[in-house]
């Protein structure tokens, strides 16, 4: 960059000079690879603090449009490639990072599309299915603060998208996990939000992370109940009653809580809002136990927030398919579906710990956690340990891809392994431990 290019970059505040450099890109004055000046020579011209040009890259590095390489400075990222979850494409390999549900225990659809009443709907009509939204007030009221208002999204990833787009406007701060779900984080990204991480351990989001993600000016929080992903972490009810009192003094901060895992969790659901907490939403999504085609989710909230969610769902437009809201209601309320749907999480506990059972005998003391995966503690850094269990046959995703603040590398793997007979584990497990030391 030259200096009449450094010319070009201008403000006195880290936003405005952050701005600056996101127009720049998206005239095409400054493109992917070009380097940005250091930050003590951009301070200088724009006669501002070495801290305010500091936040400023900072700032931009959150929302993936630069990228600090050291020593060889910060310049402008290309197309941000955000890690996918589901299968790998075009791979030889044994997939066990996909985490995805076992398709053999997903429930046939046919007999309740069969048994569905071709009513047509038209223009004007309720975003959600009258007879859907029965059913969840009973799956979800007992779980929230007060009498909930209920909306439909095309999934939990739609879900909070909206929820922080009614609440945030770009380079607004939210408290995001970390690790965190990838949607979560291509989310924050591409709408330009200031993601903050707040650790994760075997309780869940830690309080002393919140209380620092507030402190730096978070306007929401997303939060995994129980089966965080990647960690399978549950909230403990320690944990919960902590998150509570942190948050009592941010009772405006919205609070999503993403309960992906609902139906299929072995443990109990807790939460960090509270009574009188006054923005939050509870989302509920049946991907997991109904399958990932299903792309619906419904959503509790208070009415400030339904209010503002609802300006961005619009009947005929922007809504779910009432026939897909139908289906999803019939299975549902199917005994036999609701006991298949138990059956399942059984067996995904019960491969998981088998699974961990088994690093464990090889010396890698795995914690089953909830949910699909496991997150499994390595001595090496991941992606060396990754790259040594594709020359075993296996694809695994090291957890560098689940980062918020991907400063340091990263010493977990996320390993589905629960459609794994057991031979397969067995073999999966002595070559994980094998890579993790190296050999």
């Amino acid at each position: 960059m030259t200096d009449a290019d450094i010319l070009r970059i201008s403000g006195a505040t880290a936003a405005e000079i952050a701005d600056s450099i996101r127009a720049l890109v998206e005239r095409g004055a400054l493109a992917p690879g070009d380097a940005l000046p250091p930050v003590r020579t951009l301070a200088a011209t724009l006669g501002v603090n070495r801290n305010t040009a500091v936040a400023a890259y900072r700032q931009l590095a959150a929302a993936g449009l630069v990228t600090s390489q050291g020593r060889a400075g910060t310049r402008i990222a290309g197309t941000p490639a955000t890690p996918q979850e589901g299968f790998a494409p075009s791979t030889e390999l044994v997939d066990v990072g996909s985490a995805n549900p076992d398709p053999a225990l997903l429930p046939r659809l046919e007999p309740a599309l069969r048994a569905l009443e071709p009513r047509p709907v038209l223009y004007g009509e309720a975003v959600i299915d009258a007879g859907l939204e029965r059913w969840a007030r009973e799956w979800l009221a007992p779980d929230t603060p007060r009498d909930p208002r209920l909306t439909i999204t095309n999934g939990s990833f739609d879900a909070v998208e909206r929820l922080l787009a009614q609440a945030l406007t770009r380079d607004d701060a939210v408290a995001l996990e970390d690790p965190c779900y990838l949607a979560t984080i291509r989310t924050a990204r591409l709408a330009g939000y200031r993601p903050l991480g707040v650790p994760v351990d075997a309780e869940g989001m830690t309080v002393e992370g919140l209380r620092a993600a507030l402190a730096e000016g978070a306007r929401a929080v997303v939060c995994t109940p129980r089966a965080q992903n990647p960690t399978g972490a549950g909230l403990t009810e320690a944990r919960a009653t902590a998150l509570r009192e942190v948050l009592a003094d941010h009772p405006y901060v919205l609070v999503i809580e993403d309960d992906h895992y609902s139906l299929l969790s072995r443990h109990p659901y807790r939460s960090m809002i509270a009574p009188d907490h006054r923005r939050w939403a509870l989302v509920r999504s049946v991907s997991k136990f109904l399958g990932p085609d299903m792309s619906l989710a419904v959503v509790a909230s208070d009415p400030h927030t339904a209010d503002r969610l609802a300006q961005r769902l619009s009947p005929g437009t922007t809504w779910v398919s009432h026939l897909l809201q139908r289906l999803a209601h019939a299975l549902l309320s199917d005994p036999d579906t609701r006991a298949s749907i138990d059956r399942a999480g059984a067996h995904y506990a019960a491969r998981n710990a088998a699974f961990a059972d088994r690093l464990g005998s090889r010396g890698l003391a795995v914690a089953p956690g909830d949910g699909l995966s496991l997150w499994i503690p390595v001595h090496d850094p991941a992606r060396e340990v990754a790259a040594r269990l594709r020359t075993r046959g296996w694809l695994v995703r090291p957890g560098d891809e689940f980062s918020i603040d991907a400063a340091a590398p990263s010493h977990h793997l996320r390993v589905t392994a629960h459609h794994l007979d057991d031979a397969a584990q067995e073999r999966l497990a002595a070559d994980v431990a094998a890579s993790a030391r190296g050999a």
